[in-house]
């Protein structure tokens, strides 16, 4: 598994967040997705004007133009309003391969999306995407390639390759790529090991586990 993050490097303390009160203040705007493809393909018909998101899924369209009007329209502010730092959040990005959207489509609708979040509104995109070594999945790859050539902030998060353990259960590789800012300079690659609790993770260096210790 591989998550792809583009950040301009804004960072944000550890606190808890109130998804439900955040969406009633406006502060959150949430499309599910699978819900959307049941009233696109079962439901009622769409309202003039009102496009589905997904509407790439009915076969009129190929590309993902409904899905980023949504995503602009999401992150416009109203008159009383003034976002600071927003951020998109895109889980995951496979399954729009998986429901039959283009590579190109994919790409182009990350593209403009990073160029209106992190360009014009000075905010992050985050993006998660599914990927193996041994992967035979041509457009899931080139998805992922093209993803990372072009983050700042790559996290790829895989099980151990000792198999399982109680203690460890999958290492992180965190790679900030500062490259993409000075050519000369080189990416920093750091490397952690976890364990998923009840309500949080705990993150340790690699041989500093309980199993070890």
């Amino acid at each position: 598994m591989q998550g792809y993050i583009r950040t301009n490097s804004t960072r944000a303390p550890c606190q808890g967040v109130n998804l439900a009160a955040a969406k009633e203040q406006g502060q959150l705007v949430f499309l599910e997705g699978l819900k959307s493809c049941l009233d696109l393909l079962f439901g009622e018909e769409e309202q003039p004007g009102q496009p589905s998101p997904l509407q790439f899924l009915s076969g009129s369209s190929r590309d993902l133009r409904a899905l980023f009007d949504f995503v602009q329209v999401s992150l416009t502010p109203c008159a009383r309003d003034s976002w600071k730092g927003p951020v998109l959040l895109v889980d995951d990005l496979s399954v729009l391969l998986s429901l039959g959207a283009a590579p190109v489509a994919v790409l182009d609708f990350i593209h403009y999306c990073r160029v209106s979040v992190c360009c014009q509104l000075q905010g992050n995109v985050v993006v998660l995407v599914h990927s193996s070594e041994d992967s035979e999945d041509e457009e899931n790859e080139l998805v992922v390639n093209s993803l990372c050539h072009h983050s700042d902030l790559i996290l790829w998060a895989e099980g151990l390759a000792t198999g399982f353990c109680k203690d460890v259960h999958g290492q992180i590789k965190i790679i900030k790529r500062l490259s993409l800012r000075q050519a000369a300079e080189q990416d920093l690659v750091q490397i952690y090991q976890y364990k998923i609790q009840d309500r949080n993770v705990t993150f340790f260096a690699r041989g500093l586990s309980a199993a070890v210790l």
